[in-house]
This record gives structure tokens, C-alpha cells and sequence, in this order.
């Protein structure tokens, strides 16, 4: 979705009134602002100012005291400016999307700014020779609003004749997504009620993580055109499954897949895979990133629960999937569904690339049921084990970026704070007639 210097982002479509412009905040939800058609010139060329607390809020909206925005320095401004061309919104005439990108008011990179993260691991992949392709498999629930269930009974996964029931939202998402820029591969009905996955083509790092914000934005928007609630929530219902964001790595160079070896993972696919298995424990928070995240690892739900690698085994963390030269990559499973890309991807990317710096060797490969063993090391199953870890690593803050990584921190200690400050329906269920 990144585009050049060069552009000129005044043009429109024919017939736009409004132009939506926004970006990833912190949880990487789209925020920004509707701008009329008569002030775009301007917008396009100087930027529209908006709050640096933008990218400091939580998923409520509600802010605190960090790093380069509070109470002391009064959340000054700073700036957005488009990033892609503006296109027609498929299903609202008269507007036109654009994703944007910001900077601060000297013109400067944000210490706060997520993006930096991962255009840092991609700017270090590209002086090593490398382009780091990055495709994004993401589930969530399609629910009522007035119920907050699902309309549909019992797990149908894979299954047509369900994914017709549903094909009168869910088509839309996929065309309307493919008219926005988005390289849309296929729907399915997944493993609960009202699950759906859709799956978004490999490319280019940073252009994928950008088009996961624009998805998730758009997937709610038209949701609620049709009269849904679309949820990206790690764990919406505790019996269910939850929602995922499984990526797929591969490195190229000169346009072959350097993880590719007559079909099987190469020497520099095993120490990318390898990096990333290093890391993966002590950057949990930066792919999982509530209290509920934790609640979608448990055994025999096709999350994992450790660090583990197999050939084509959907029980290990990292899945190697062979075949063609340009299809062999490592499928990385933890990631939850509202995580912000940008953090998923710049933890798993730098991971991979010291791998490859050090000539990593991963551990034994797992043949059997990863879930059973007993001997491979734990990921974090609850959010207190994984901020521990987070404040212990030197290599998350060094990735993230110290102010990123405490803003990260601040907010997931505010998170467990309101969920242990909470009395919740199981305690009332429990406790309030029986003690």
C-alpha cells in the first residue's frame, strides 16, 4: 500500500466528496478523519493534523501518561499525510479511502509511530540483499449486533454449503476488499459459528502489514453495512475457538525464494525459522497483546502452546509448508487476530533475519503432537508471564524502540489492571447466592 514520493494524491476518483484517510494507532485499529473534496488539495500536499495521541490510546479510546504524549506536553499534534492513491469506496458513493502515514510536526519519524518498527526490519532486510514477502491468514466472528451470538448453530468449517449462507456478506467483503487494492485469496467458513477466515495473497512486508489495517477497517465497515458486528477479539466466546493471525514468511533475491530447495525448506529457511523460535516466548506481547489473547492458547485448539516446528503439522508453532520454489515458507501460528501487524511482523521478521546473521540451527524437528510433549519450551499462557518476558528483552525494546516498547508495556499493565478491578458474570454465577 506504500507508494511513492512522487505521487500526486490530489487525484480522485470521479464524483468524491469525501476522502477517509486514516492509520494504524497503537492496536493497530484505522483512525483519522473524513475530509471534504474542497480541502484534499491541501490536506494532499501539507498533511492534516491531528493528536499524537493517537497513537498512545487503547482500543477504547481512553489515554494516559507515555512517552511523547501527556498531560505535561499537552498531546500536541502531529501530522498525517496520504500514502496510497484514494479509491472509491465500493459501497458508500461519493467516498474515497486512503490509508495515510504520520509523522511528527518538524517533519520527523515518531518515536510512538508502530510503523517505524517494521519499516526498520525492512530497510535492514534490504541492505542484506533481501525482500521479505509476507502473506496473512485472519479470522474473526461475523455476530448480531443486538445479541453479540452468532446467527448461525454449529461448526460447518470448510464447509459450501455454510459459506452460502453467509456468501451475501462475506462475498462482498472479498470483492470490495479486491476493488480496494487488496489481493484477496479465498473465504471460509472456520472452526466455530460465524467464524470466517480470509486469507490476504503474500507481498511485500510493510505493504501486507498495511493492508491488514485497511482489512480489518474495512471487513467492520461493510459487516455493519449488512447488519453484523465483525470481531477481530483473540477469544469472543470461551467454548470457541479463537481468532487467529497466522502469517507466512518467505525471503526473496532477484526474484527466487531463497527458502526454497528442490521443494524443501532451505539452509537459510532453517535459520530464519530458527531466529524466529529464539524469540518467540519473549515476544508473545507484541503478538498477543490483551489478557484475552492468553485465553486462545490452550492444548488441541490449533494454537500453540510452545515452541515447536514441524513439515506441514498444524499442532507446532512454526509450520514449514513445502513445495514449488515459489510456494515452500514458514508458517508462524501465535499471532492473535487484533494484534497490530506492524509489531507481529517486525518481532518475526528481525527474529528471522539474526537468525540468518548467526547461521541459527532450530531445534529437533517435532513429527508427532506437539500439544503431548513434554520437554519443548513453553510459550507464555497468561498475559502477566508475557509482560514479564517483555520487560526482560533486550531484543523487544531494541525492535520495538524504547518509547514503543513502554507504551506496549503501559498498556497491557492497564489492561490487567481493569480485568482483575472487575467482578465478572462467572464470580456473580458462582458466588453471589452461594456464599
Amino acid at each position: 500500500m506504500t507508494s511513492g514520493a512522487t505521487t500526486d494524491f490530489s487525484v480522485l476518483p470521479e464524483d468524491t466528496h469525501t476522502i477517509a484517510m486514516g492509520a494504524g494507532d497503537l492496536n493497530g485499529i484505522m483512525r483519522g478523519k473524513r475530509v471534504p473534496v474542497h480541502n484534499w488539495p491541501r490536506v494532499s500536499k501539507e498533511g492534516n493534523a491531528l493528536s499524537i495521541a493517537l497513537l498512545v490510546m487503547d482500543m477504547t479510546s481512553d489515554i494516559w501518561d507515555s512517552p511523547c504524549a501527556n498531560m505535561e506536553n499537552g498531546f500536541p499534534d502531529m501530522h498525517m499525510f496520504p500514502m496510497t492513491q484514494p479509491v472509491a469506496s465500493p459501497w458508500e458513493p461519493g467516498v474515497a479511502i486512503c490509508m495515510g502515514r504520520m509523522e511528527g510536526m518538524d517533519h520527523k519519524p515518531l518515536s510512538v509511530d508502530p510503523r517505524i518498527a517494521l519499516i526498520r526490519q525492512v530497510e535492514r532486510a534490504a541492505e542484506m540483499g533481501f525482500t521479505v514477502n509476507i502473506g496473512a491468514e485472519l479470522e474473526f466472528y461475523l455476530l448480531d449486533p443486538e445479541t453479540l451470538q452468532p446467527r448461525d448453530r454449529g461448526i460447518q468449517v470448510y464447509n459450501l454449503a455454510r459459506a452460502a449462507e453467509l456468501e451475501h456478506v462475506v462475498g462482498p467483503m472479498r470483492r470490495h476488499l479486491i476493488d480496494l487494492g487488496i489481493p484477496i485469496e479465498q473465504s471460509n467458513p472456520e472452526y466455530a459459528p460465524g467464524q470466517v477466515e480470509i486469507n490476504i495473497r503474500y507481498g511485500e512486508a510493510l505493504e501486507t502489514a498495511d493492508r491488514v489495517i485497511l482489512f480489518r477497517s474495512m471487513i467492520k465497515e461493510i459487516a455493519a453495512h449488512f447488519g453484523y458486528i465483525a470481531t477481530f477479539m483473540a477469544k469472543p466466546f470461551a467454548t470457541e475457538s479463537g481468532n487467529g493471525f497466522h502469517t507466512h514468511h518467505s525471503i526473496w533475491k532477484d526474484g527466487v525464494n531463497q527458502f526454497a530447495d528442490q521443494g524443501e525448506l532451505s539452509t537459510m529457511g532453517k535459520s530464519y525459522l530458527a531466529g524466529m523460535e529464539k524469540r518467540m516466548a519473549e515476544c508473545s506481547l507484541a503478538v498477543a497483546t490483551t489478557p484475552n489473547a492468553y485465553k486462545r492458547r490452550a492444548p488441541y485448539t490449533f494454537c500453540p502452546i510452545n515452541v515447536t516446528w514441524g513439515i506441514d503439522n498444524r499442532t507446532t508453532a512454526l509450520r514449514v509448508i513445502k513445495g514449488s520454489d515459489s510456494a515452500v515458507r514458514v508458517e508462524k501460528r501465535d499471532g492473535t487476530a487484533d494484534c497490530n501487524p506492524y509489531y507481529l511482523f517486525a518481532t518475526e521478521i528481525a527474529a528471522g533475519l539474526d537468525g540468518i546473521e548467526q547461521g541459527m540451527e532450530p531445534n529437533p524437528m517435532t513429527e508427532t503432537d506437539a500439544y503431548a510433549l513434554e520437554d519443548a519450551p513453553d510459550l507464555p499462557l497468561n498475559i502477566s508471564d508475557a509482560i514479564k518476558l517483555a520487560k526482560e528483552s533486550d531484543f523487544l525494546k531494541e525492535v520495538l524502540g524504547e518509547d514503543r516498547h513502554t507504551v506496549l508495556l503501559q498498556q497491557a499493565e492497564r489492561e490487567v489492571a481493569f480485568v482483575n478491578e472487575s467482578v465478572t458474570q462467572v464470580e456473580i454465577d458462582r458466588y453471589l447466592r452461594n456464599m
